[in-house]
């Protein structure tokens, strides 16, 4: 009897202390389940091994009334792994399919370069709707996958009278100012945000920073719905020109891990 109350009088002041321990490993668990990252990685290139035929999670989207498409590779550029778009007089997408939250991670980051601009490219005319590099963002359209999701978005900006669905593209530009945002020259549901023009940066990667959040207000006058699709294009049908545009590594950040600026 005595070693058994031994034993009890050892173990009772043990157990509070040990249940109070579970409690703070269940807390700390929990607490890095919900921890929210800084960064999200969109296109995460530099990643990838460039004898793939794509990106991961990145498909191909062709239009039925383009006959030439955009060729897209993986290729090592300056000792990192890029995507890089050539066009000829053609146009086709890269795209992925992913849901950001613009309260959250209103940041878009991404790398780019162009070897020139489109000759004839003008933001403000159908027939100089081309641009050597775009990043498309897509809205809307839950309940589509996202290859329709950007089929339907480029054939109303061809001028289908197809379900309008809003969009903004990050572009390239020639003729247009930098950092202006204007229509579409086939549809005011996507607008146009010309954040480099010109051949003064061509052949040099440039970093660039902008706050979607911002910039869908600024375009639709109103806050967006969360994006549920990226997409990248390099295009010239309109202009039966060329183009040859590298894409480095894409993602979204919070609000304060960077600053919405470009490169100069």
């Amino acid at each position: 009897m005595r070693a058994l109350f031994t034993r009890v009088e050892v173990d009772v002041p043990q157990r509070p202390a040990a249940w109070l321990t579970s409690l703070l490993l269940l807390a700390l668990t929990g607490l890095a389940a919900t921890t929210v990252p800084d960064v999200l990685e969109v296109g995460a290139f530099s990643t990838q091994n460039p004898s793939q035929s794509r990106p991961e999670n990145w498909q191909p989207i062709s239009f039925a009334n383009i006959d030439t498409e955009t060729q897209y590779d993986l290729v090592r550029a300056d000792s990192v792994t890029v995507v890089r778009a050539q066009s000829d007089g053609g146009a086709s997408g890269l795209a992925t399919e992913r849901r950001i939250d613009l309260t959250k991670y209103p940041i878009l980051e991404w790398r780019w370069k162009v070897d020139g601009v489109v000759e004839n490219g003008n933001a403000r005319t159908e027939d100089g709707d081309d641009y050597p590099a775009r990043i498309y963002l897509m809205f809307d359209y839950d309940d589509l996958g996202i290859g329709d999701r950007v089929k339907l978005t480029a054939l109303r900006a061809l001028g289908y009278d197809e379900i309008p669905t809003r969009a903004l593209n990050y572009v390239w530009a020639n003729q247009v100012d930098r950092h202006t945002i204007l229509e579409n020259a086939y549809t005011d549901w996507v607008m146009m945000v010309a954040v480099r023009s010109g051949n003064a940066k061509a052949g040099t990667w440039m970093t660039e920073r902008r706050n979607v959040l911002d910039d869908y207000r600024a375009a639709f006058g109103e806050d967006p719905p969360p994006v549920n699709g990226v997409a990248l294009m390099t295009d010239t049908d309109n202009t039966n020109g060329e183009a040859t545009a590298y894409y480095g590594d894409i993602v979204f950040r919070k609000a304060d891990t960077a600053s919405s600026t470009s490169s100069p």
